[in-house]
């Protein structure tokens, strides 16, 4: 995406937004699309109808990838002639990696597998195809590092992420970093500035709003927070991670939690209301351990949504 074209979309994403009553900000744009949620699947599968089955049977429009970098290009196909024919959306390939790493094997093998992926998301016709931008940590390739903020990773994650979208050129997908407290992109402004200097047509937005959460404050006006990622970064999103956050009570520094979506604080009226005025973004359930979890969490999304005359499926 040039320039030229990113301030366009930013200018037709601020001409969408008007001044309420009170002062805040509100979308001029009501009419509401529905928000395909999605979680992994537990029951087995061995081919397409059997896995489109069990989607089914959960209430799903949206799934993971039901294939790996692994599998052949006539399984591949398969499913996503499935996916199209039942309706469902394939949200995303995960690349899980760093590109970044200081080790240079691992960022070769992590380029390796993000230039996999992203053929993969584009053979599927997936959503997208997401990884985080990596850590300069040499122990946790997702952890924290005193240099994974500088300016010179900064230009790493650049380079490395126009190196990926070079190599594929994908069509039909997108590559997107997903936010971490302690990597780029780590808030609203610094996606946005990414955005701007990766400079990639097919590089967009994998928003987890939780993953922005890096403090008191913004744990307790998360709502805000969440508005003004759809504000800033709603034209480039193409799908969404839900989960939820508490914060610790009992001791005197920030400790915040991850829990399953309705166990926490996460303002989900306002992350389903802005999801809504988005088409056909999909919104994946993740880090939860059976089967049971899931269904709660669906159940609680879906609870949320109805009360607020939004429209899931």
């Amino acid at each position: 995406m040039n320039r030229r074209n990113f301030t366009r979309i930013s200018a037709t994403a601020a001409a969408l937004i008007a001044v309420s009553p009170v002062g805040g900000l509100i979308a001029k744009k009501t009419n509401q699309a529905k928000i395909p949620l999605g979680a992994p699947v537990f029951e087995k599968y061995e081919d397409p109808g059997r896995w489109i089955n069990a989607l089914n049977k959960l209430g799903y429009r949206a799934a993971y990838a039901p294939v790996s970098i692994n599998d052949d290009e006539t399984t591949v196909k398969a499913y996503a002639k499935a996916a199209k024919k039942a309706g469902i959306i394939i949200a995303e390939v995960g690349a899980w990696s760093n590109p970044i790493s200081q080790d240079e094997n691992q960022r070769k093998e992590a380029f390796e597998k993000c230039v996999r992926s992203l053929q993969l998301a584009d053979q599927l016709g997936a959503n997208c195809c997401v990884n985080v931008s990596g850590s300069r940590n040499k122990e946790h390739w997702a952890g924290p590092h005193k240099d994974n903020l500088t300016r010179e990773t900064f230009d790493l994650v650049v380079e490395s992420t126009r190196k990926i979208i070079d190599e594929v050129k994908p069509r039909q997908t997108y590559f997107a970093l997903e936010a971490m407290p302690w990597s780029f992109p780590y808030s609203v402004d610094s996606y946005l500035k990414l955005l701007e200097a990766i400079d990639r047509d097919r590089f967009a937005v994998h928003l987890d709003p939780m993953n922005m959460i890096t403090s008191p404050k913004i744990f307790f006006n998360n709502g805000a927070m969440i508005r003004d990622c759809f504000r800033k970064l709603g034209p480039h999103i193409k799908s969404c991670h839900a989960k939820d956050m508490t914060i610790r009570e009992d001791i005197y520094t920030p400790h915040l939690d991850e829990t399953r979506a309705g166990l926490g604080s996460m303002d989900y009226t306002a992350f389903l209301t802005e999801l809504s005025k988005l088409d056909n973004v999909p919104l994946m359930i993740e880090h939860l351990k059976t089967a049971d979890e899931y269904k709660l969490a669906a159940d609680y999304i879906r609870s949320v949504a109805a009360e607020n005359g939004i429209s899931m499926y």
